[in-house]
This record gives C-alpha cells, structure tokens and sequence, in this order.
C-alpha cells in the first residue's frame, strides 16, 4: 500500500520550481526564481570559515547563538524602529520560510482563517493549507496594488486568526505605507488577530522610499519574520529569525526545536559577522537593483509586456503581449525561444487576475541581466 497524507493532497511543486528545472534544460537565464546568483561577501565566507576552523560546528541553542541574536536585536532597534529582548524574544529559524512554518504551528490551529493578500507567495499559501488553517484572499488594486480596505474588513471573520503581510512584497514589489499598516493593526487589534510580516526585503526598497515593520506600529499584534538569504545574497545558507514577545516566541522556539533541532551553527556564526558591516552596503544593495530594476522594465516595455514597476523587493510583474493566449503560453515561449524563465502570474493567484501575468526575478548580474534583456526584446522582434 502506497499511502499519500492527506494534508497533502492537492499540493503540487510550485511552477517557481519547475521553472527553474526548465531553464536548466535549456542552458537559460533563470528570472524566475529569487535565486539570487551573486557573490557573497568576505565577511559572510571568513566568519563561517573561522567557526568551521575553530570546531563551531555542534549544535547551537534551538533559539540560534546568543552573539546572532544579540545582533539581531541590534539591527531591529537600529533599523526596524522597535525592541525586542535577545534572550527571549528572537528565534534564529531555518531561513524566513522556516521562521514562518515555525510561527504558523505555534500560533494557529485547524480550521483557523488567515488572510492572504493577492497576488501572494505561495510558500505562505502552502504552509497554512498542510497545516490545515483555511485562507481568504484580499486582492491588492492594479496599477498600483492599493488595498480596498472594506473587501479586507469584509475577510474578517469570527474565525480569522491572523493576516499575513508581506512587505516588501514579493511578488509584486509593494512596500506597505505606514498608513496601510496602522489600518491593519487596527483591524487585528479589533478582531484580535495576529499579524505575520515577512519582511525578507527589508533592505531592497527604491525611489527614496524607507521600510517600515508592522512591530514598530504596534508591537502587541505583529509576529516578525525575516532573515539575510536576499540582504547577503545566500539563499542556500538557510538563516533567518522571528521576533515575537516571548509569550509567543517561547512556543516558536519550541516548534523550531522539534522541527530544526536549530539553524546551522557555522553558518550562523557567518551572519553574525556579516552584521558588522557598514551602512553602504546596505545603501549599494538597494542603488544597484534599482539600476536592474529599470534595465528590466525598459526591455520589457520594448518586448511588448507591460511591468507594474516594483517600489520593494527584485522582483517585478508583467502584463503579457496580447499576441500570447495567457501567462503560461508566455512563460513557455520564453523559455523555448529566447531560453529565459519566469513565473506564470497564477502561481501566486487564487482567482483569475494573474492569468495575464508574468513575474520575472532581476537578482542577476548586471551582464546577465542585460543578455536576458536583449533575448526578450529579440523574441517581440521575431513574434511581430
């Protein structure tokens, strides 16, 4: 017998996935998932080097080295705008993706409601659906992804339990207004839900724009989640954190342990002391993807697509030519014609409104990054 669990069923690998196994066959340039594919940073590689040569490499604590955690806490105060108890009141995860299972567990039960903004990330959808919680879906206002604040009202119930907000957003680049979010806190504290902010972009904001965190609006209602594989350009390395009031985050730990044992020990020693690094650096990240973000939106316009041009995040949505039948059709002569991947929209829809949309990722090298370009400007040229 051949037995399949039934939170299970119904699940599918995402076409992020799938996508990127595509454009492995093909020899392409992958824009379609957050990959991120550039080089990391000495000090990233020397403190991870330095805790491998000095045995670093048991078991840390379930809730991360105290040092990380310390600085954690450092960098929300500095940067995030609230506070928050390194001992008790931070939990080094297994990525942001790992932070966000480990609060979802921790915090909501089955049968629960949480609230998805549309277009959302599918690993949050996912998460809630093999935990069992029931989603309802808010869809974010084209052109400029505005909230209609009486639909989300309106998706509140008696048996909403949360809300997630992801800010900046992937995959549509919104970053939330403080306005937008003191709206959401209000209605949280009203109907005494959580709010789950993943702020993974934190630092990749544009246009003189600056992030702000759910928890330095109103610290009772918002569960933090983030981490450093899009800052430090690590995806593979697998360490972010939550940060909760220890009422909650003693539960997140528990979860963590169970699930994680912890984050990987070397590593985390890596992050703490990239944490050490100078403000410029953070300024540099954010001026070159916007320099990637407009080269993108340029080729895109000449190639016949329409980008909604993202104010956060490195990832950017595009209405398709009407020459294709819909996203998949797009995707699909993308990768065989001109050997680029994106992302059909409905991957990140529950409704139809993505069935006309791509996402292209533009966390490449700039020379990459340029031949992608030229390919899709040569695709238009060759399907006029």
């Amino acid at each position: 017998m051949i037995q399949i669990s039934d939170r299970l069923r119904g699940l599918v690998q995402s076409d992020i996935r799938r996508m990127s196994r595509e454009c492995e066959r093909v020899g392409g340039i992958n824009l379609g998932q957050g990959i991120c594919d550039l080089p990391t940073i000495p000090e990233l590689v020397e403190g991870a080097c330095d805790a491998i040569a000095s045995s670093k490499a048991t078991y840390s604590k379930f809730e991360g080295i105290d040092i990380l955690r310390e600085k954690i806490a450092a960098k929300c105060e500095r940067f995030n705008g609230f506070r928050v108890d390194p001992a008790s009141e931070i939990v080094v995860t297994v990525g942001s993706t790992g932070g966000f299972a480990g609060a979802a567990m921790a915090t909501l039960n089955p049968g629960d409601e949480v609230i998805l903004f549309e277009p959302y990330y599918g690993y949050h959808l996912n998460t809630l659906k093999v935990l069992g919680v029931e989603t309802k879906f808010v869809p974010l206002q084209l052109p400029d992804w505005s909230i209609d604040f009486d639909a989300l009202r309106a998706a509140f119930g008696p048996k909403t339990r949360g809300i997630v907000v992801c800010t900046p957003s992937n995959p549509c680049g919104k970053v939330f207004t403080r306005e937008e979010l003191e709206r959401i806190a209000a209605l949280c504290r009203e109907f005494n839900t959580y709010v789950f902010t993943d702020e993974i972009y934190e630092y990749i904001v544009y246009d003189g724009r600056k992030h702000l965190s759910m928890a330095a609006v109103d610290r009772e209602v918002a569960i933090t989640i983030s981490g450093f594989s899009k800052t430090f350009s690590v995806t593979g390395w697998r360490i972010g954190y939550v940060a909760a009031h220890e009422r909650i985050s003693a539960s997140i730990g528990l979860v963590n342990d169970l699930f994680y044992v912890c984050a990987p020990t070397p590593l985390q020693w890596g992050i703490a002391r990239a944490l050490d690094i100078g403000e410029d650096y953070y300024r540099n990240l954010a001026a070159d993807y916007e320099k990637k973000r407009d080269l993108l939106a340029e080729a895109l316009r000449e190639g016949g697509f329409t980008p909604f041009v993202p104010q956060g995040a490195y990832y950017m949505l595009a209405e398709v030519p009407k020459r294709f039948g819909d996203a998949r059709e797009a995707a699909i002569a993308l990768i065989e014609e001109a050997r680029v991947a994106s992302v059909p929209g409905p991957s990140f829809y529950a409704s139809d409104r993505g069935n006309r949309l791509l996402r292209f990722c533009f966390a490449k090298d700039f020379a990459s990054l340029q031949e992608a370009a030229r390919r899709i400007r040569e695709l238009s040229v060759a399907r006029a």
